[in-house]
């Protein structure tokens, strides 16, 4: 089966290494600023009711994969699919993230984790009661964040 995406926009954010970048959204300052192209913009309609959205986007910075990493928040090998780290097969990304304002086709966001000029592939709004569950365990993250 052949899969193909549509490049939906573009993020720009104040970081042009993976290193310079925040580790997660929740621990970033930072602001960034999401152009959806035009022939996309009008599926942006009641996006700013929202308090946060969830960006899928490609990391276009990484050429390699690899199904066993060294995650950023500890030093022992897990599965890539144990992590976030960028170094997976379909180089997919996600992020949650503050939406501060929209302006027609442009949306202005805080507490962003990602690599200026990521290729944006997705905006879904960010749901508390679909996207929050409790009773998680955290693997080996535990007692790290």
């Amino acid at each position: 089966m052949k899969i193909e995406l549509k490049q939906i926009g573009v993020i720009y954010t104040l970081f042009k290494t993976k290193e310079e970048t925040p580790i997660q959204p929740f621990k970033s300052e930072a602001e960034g600023r999401i152009e959806i192209f035009p022939k996309y913009a009008e599926g942006l309609d009641g996006i700013e009711q929202f308090s946060h959205v969830i960006l899928v986007y490609y990391f276009h910075k990484i050429k390699d994969e690899r199904l066993k990493v060294k995650p950023y928040l500890d030093n022992n090998i897990h599965g890539v699919y144990a992590t976030r780290h960028p170094h997976r097969p379909n180089h997919i990304g996600i992020s949650t993230v503050k939406l501060l304002r929209r302006d027609e086709n442009i949306l202005y966001v805080g507490q962003i984790d990602i690599v200026d000029g990521s290729p944006l592939l997705d905006i879904k709004p960010y749901v508390s009661a679909f996207d929050r569950r409790d009773n998680v365990k955290n693997g080996w993250l535990e007692g790290k964040i």
